[in-house]
């Protein structure tokens, strides 16, 4: 005896209705924040001349790590602006750094959260399980259909995406300070505010940079999942070439993606090292 299919499907799709016909005037306020936030970002990125923008970031890579790192950074951006990308490579840039941000905002909190409050934790892991293992390319779907096409519904699926390392590691951070040292604290009469900003972030720092460090490194891999739906950048030409099989211009906007993500990746490995030698 076969049993009947749940229409899961269907109880989806009506979810997504009343969403949409409930809180349509919540997701047109959380799009145009989005919107200006990249817009600015994306401003702030291409206001100057590219060569001075890499004559200041390779000065930041050189401050925040070592000369490798600023000759990199030099070398690489001045190759992704030879080959034509700069502009892109700002708007996909805007797009990470976006995504990025939002998801500390909201993911930190929410990992703090789940230190101070184990059933808090126990209900979020299983959906940050669920956010983690499920294909990129299904929140495309709700993000179109609650923000139409371009890069707004890029962010929010690149949110949901890379959000779950910065929760995670969090947590785990905050949970992995010496109870000892929680102890010393309390004794000392120290509020739950002074233990966490005094205390338990410091401690836990180096594995909360490792969260964000993901965040980023996911919200750059969504670049070209995004440029599906609209979102400009250096996504929008390899999804190009790989429809129209170019594969020399696929491999250029290649390039240019892997040096972001190699040079943020490096500068976000050693802010919190320079932090702690100093």
């Amino acid at each position: 005896m076969n049993l009947p299919k749940l229409p899961l499907g269907r109880w989806i799709e009506f979810l997504e209705s009343w969403l949409t016909d409930h809180f349509g005037p919540l997701f047109g306020a959380i799009k145009a924040v989005i919107a200006a936030m990249v817009g600015s970002i994306e401003t702030a990125l291409t206001v100057l001349p590219a060569l001075v923008l890499i004559i200041l970031i390779t000065a930041l890579a050189y401050w925040i790590g070592r000369w490798r790192i600023a000759l990199f950074a030099f070398i690489g951006l001045l190759l992704i602006d030879n080959l034509g990308f700069w502009e892109l490579s700002m708007q996909s840039l805007a797009l990470v750094l976006t995504a990025s941000i939002l998801s500390i905002v909201i993911g930190v909190p929410i990992g703090i959260l789940c230190a101070r409050h184990t059933l808090l934790q126990n209900i979020v892991t299983p959906v940050l399980d669920f956010m983690q293992t499920m294909p990129a390319f299904v929140y495309l779907l709700p993000a179109v259909s609650f923000f139409s096409l371009g890069v707004v519904p890029g962010v929010i699926a690149s949110i949901i995406f890379a959000i779950p390392p910065t929760i995670r590691l969090t947590n785990l951070g905050i949970r992995q300070v010496p109870e000892e040292l929680v102890e010393a604290a309390d004794a000392f009469g120290s509020t739950p505010a002074q233990k966490l900003v005094k205390l338990q972030l410091p401690i836990a720092m180096p594995t909360i940079m490792a969260g964000v460090n993901q965040t980023i490194m996911l919200s750059l891999s969504m670049v070209v999942i995004s440029s599906m739906i609209g979102a400009q950048g250096v996504g929008a030409y390899v999804y190009r070439a790989v429809t129209q099989a170019k594969t020399g211009v696929g491999f250029e906007a290649g390039i240019a993606i892997v040096i972001m993500a190699i040079l943020l990746d490096r500068l976000t490995q050693n802010v919190f090292k320079k932090k702690k030698s100093k």
